[in-house]
């Protein structure tokens, strides 16, 4: 390509407003409606619109039961707690994930083991789990990472062979297709968020989904006083009805609630219109060096709303062209583009050296029979992933113009390349975050 690159004085990719394209999530008078009725009704720690959400939101997933939650972060914990896990007993998660994929182990006296990601799926590497499991192993937790469902079916033949539970956490992905069936519902339970950011968003919320009885009574349990009572039918939680196990109070708010069940009627078309819009973003790069789709192989495979939406990169193909430079060239082309993705858990002190909990040791191994923390160089590939990731244009609409423009601020970059290593400053340490949004 020989047209200039906006960074050295030519014409920005991007010409056309974007308006309302990237705009999520789309708030309209039924929503409104929804919220105001539980307001009026002062009925915002309530349990029937909950458990209304419940009902249509089981029936959307295809599962037996659904539990919502104040939280994502609940959920995922209760989902901890239905597979028993407890002191001493270990969780094998990938490293490139938000910290609440694993991180509330810990207050169940277990702790994490991490695995490898695979470089193209950016989930966890299921040749690398194997590798992990000992016989304090009690569960895997899947992360659909970015949207892009893991690859499920060696995971579950490994859980199966070593008898282990697999969580799915689909806080990325709510609605992604592998292999034809929708994520959390192909493990023995799926754990999500829906706030605000998430494709699936109703405010401030997380849900559990499973097919397994004594999970959900369990997720029960665990924090939701109001409802862990007469009707338990798993017979070691009878005798304990009445109070939260956890001692948390997790239930789900109902304004939430209520903006969750107009969500959820219009999500399956909100969503295939972002999948056609970002599937045609990516056709239009389709070999264009450097820069690589970040979306599943499979057949009847889809993106999960394409959460927090990555791309692939490939240095090697440009002369080693750092992604710093690369988006720094993409973002002068009039497009917000950033490298990196989530920094790798296992490098953070919370699992090296804290002692949250005052057991005179670092938390991590408060309760192992070994020394399981990681230290730099033990997961490379992952460790390599903030450098081979970067940000592209999450489009919540399809709108061909502004599409093609902001793909061709990609394509101007990668393929003017050597003009862009001229001047290359590399790549710092320590790239990506702990967190994808800042709430204000």
């Amino acid at each position: 390509m020989s047209e200039t690159l906006a960074l050295y004085g030519g014409p920005k990719a991007v010409q056309t407003d974007p308006g309302d394209i990237f705009q999520w999530p789309i708030i309209t008078d039924e929503d409104e409606q929804a919220i105001l009725d539980v307001l009026h009704r002062r009925a915002m720690s309530g349990m029937d619109v909950t458990r209304q959400f419940e009902t249509e939101f089981a029936a959307w997933q295809g599962t037996k039961y659904a539990l919502g939650f104040s939280t994502g972060t609940a959920a995922l914990q209760a989902a901890m707690f239905g597979c028993k896990v407890g002191v001493g007993d270990e969780i094998i998660c990938p490293s490139l994930t938000y910290w609440a994929s694993c991180l509330q182990v810990y207050s169940l006296g277990g702790t994490v083991v991490f695995a490898e990601v695979d470089p193209d799926t950016l989930c966890i590497d299921p040749a690398d789990i194997e590798n992990r499991i000992s016989d304090r192993t009690k569960a895997i937790m899947v992360v659909h990472y970015l949207g892009h469902p893991a690859d499920m079916d060696p995971i579950m033949e490994i859980a199966e062979k070593h008898d282990i539970k697999v969580i799915e956490d689909v806080s990325h992905a709510q609605g992604a297709l592998y292999k034809g069936r929708m994520v959390g519902r192909i493990g023995h339970v799926g754990a999500m968020s829906l706030m605000s950011g998430k494709s699936l968003a109703v405010g401030e919320a997380g849900i559990m989904v499973t097919d397994d009885l004594e999970i959900h009574e369990r997720g029960i349990a665990l924090g939701h006083y109001g409802r862990f009572g007469a009707d338990i039918q798993t017979e070691d939680l009878k005798p304990l009805v009445g109070l939260p196990l956890g001692g948390y109070k997790y239930r789900m708010h109902q304004m939430s609630s209520a903006m969750g069940r107009v969500q959820l009627r219009h999500y399956d078309e909100r969503c295939a219109e972002i999948l056609k819009a970002m599937n045609h973003f990516w056709d239009l790069l389709e070999g264009v060096p450097g820069i690589k789709a970040h979306r599943p192989p499979w057949p009847e495979s889809t993106m999960g709303g394409w959460y927090a939406a990555r791309g692939l990169y490939r240095p090697d193909e440009i002369g080693g062209l750092s992604v710093t430079q690369f988006c720094k060239a993409v973002s002068a082309e009039g497009v917000s583009c950033g490298p990196g993705a989530n920094k790798p858990l296992h490098l953070h002190p919370l699992f090296n050296t804290a002692d949250v909990y005052g057991h005179g040791k670092p938390t991590r191994i408060a309760n192992s029979d070994r020394d399981l923390r990681q230290p730099e160089g033990s997961l490379l590939v992952t460790e390599l992933m903030p450098k081979r990731c970067y940000s592209i244009p999450w489009f919540k609409h399809y709108d061909e113009q502004i599409i093609e423009e902001h793909a061709l601020a990609y394509r101007k970059a990668a393929e003017n390349y050597e003009r862009l290593l001229e001047d290359d400053p590399g790549d710092p340490e320590g790239m990506g975050g702990w967190h994808f949004f800042q709430h204000t």
